[in-house]
């Protein structure tokens, strides 16, 4: 089944332009319309996104209470990289970089079969976004079919009149901007492919939980990030003060913090959230419980740059990244 997916200022324009939803975003400065659609579309991820995950909205009443702000580091998605149909890191990075983002840093977790790229917006203050891809071609016959079973039904790709529509968006109208920005939500929510059968997704989840959660969540957000360096509040100060806020709130929280005391990134997350996903169970269409998404601290140090500079690390490791990976798992 291949389906074709059909801020800044307080100008009265700017505000009719794509639907507003206040979010982390909202206190960055955006240059022109591509840059203000970019952020609401940042902002309607993180609209859906926050009703899902829970822990989310206390972390929102812990920022308040405190008085801190709040400022989102990354967002990250996930993939799975196959060559017919072809997909991976490739399917949503054109449309971003359509949108002014610039591949940044690449990653290889070979225990995992995975790479990653991380991309970042000349603007300050935007999102980073880690993009990650399984590589499909590492695993066995019986694997591999399995996967391409679920991916043979993968709408068409993004077209290249839309790319060309992100890319030109300074000049269209308020009413073509709203109608790419439904569009392109609609083409992050909405499956890609048709429901993978429950069989499907427990068997593939053996073999690796990432392919599992891609199969049944499709190119939803896999996390946001709150940048702990943002609270500007001591109560918040660092990462052992926001974990310990937060589990005092009721949050399960990951067990460890990846990354030292003084260390240039340090990073942990909440548990994941479990929602009901859709699966084929013979020939009929149902439901089943599966981890959707976390969300993650990440605390940022200083590096000294090729000049002799010392400036904030905007970069992953990859050995953290690694151990968050794991958070979506599903638990017996």
């Amino acid at each position: 089944m291949a389906r074709q997916v059909k801020k800044g200022t307080a100008e009265k324009a700017t505000k009719n332009a794509v639907p507003s939803l206040g979010a982390p975003h909202r206190h960055v400065a955006a240059r022109d319309a591509r840059d203000r659609f970019t952020l609401a579309l940042f902002d309607a991820l993180w609209q859906r996104y926050r009703e899902r995950v829970s822990h989310v909205q206390t972390y929102e009443d812990v920022v308040r209470r405190a008085g801190a702000t709040f400022v989102n580091d990354h967002i990250a998605f996930r993939t799975i990289a196959a060559q017919k149909p072809a997909t991976g890191i490739s399917t949503l990075s054109r449309i971003f970089s359509a949108l002014g983002y610039v591949a940044a840093g690449c990653y290889h977790f070979p225990d995992k079969h995975l790479s990653s790229l991380h991309f970042e917006h000349p603007v300050a203050g935007f999102p980073k976004l880690f993009i990650s891809e399984l590589e499909l071609w590492h695993f066995p016959p019986q694997f591999r079919r399995a996967i391409l079973r679920t991916l043979a039904s993968h709408r068409d790709p993004v077209a290249d009149e839309l790319l060309a529509a992100l890319r030109g968006l300074n000049d269209q109208t308020d009413d073509a901007r709203r109608k790419l920005h439904a569009r392109l939500l609609r083409w992050f929510h909405e499956p890609p492919w048709d429901p993978p059968s429950r069989a499907v997704v427990e068997e593939v989840n053996a073999a690796s939980q990432f392919a599992a959660w891609v199969l049944v969540h499709g190119y939803n957000v896999n996390h946001f990030t709150a940048l702990i360096n943002s609270h500007g509040k001591e109560a918040l100060g660092d990462i052992e003060k926001t974990i310990a806020a937060l589990r005092e709130a009721g949050v399960p929280m990951k067990a460890d913090i990846e990354g030292a005391r003084g260390s240039k990134l340090r990073q942990s997350a909440t548990e994941a959230a479990v929602v009901d996903v859709p699966v084929r169970q013979g020939s009929k269409a149902g439901r089943m419980p599966w981890t959707y998404a976390y969300f993650e601290l990440a605390e940022r140090g200083e590096v000294t740059d090729t000049g002799g500079e010392r400036r904030r690390f905007e970069g992953f490791l990859g050995p953290q990244a690694t151990q968050l990976f794991e958070m979506t798992r599903v638990k017996k």
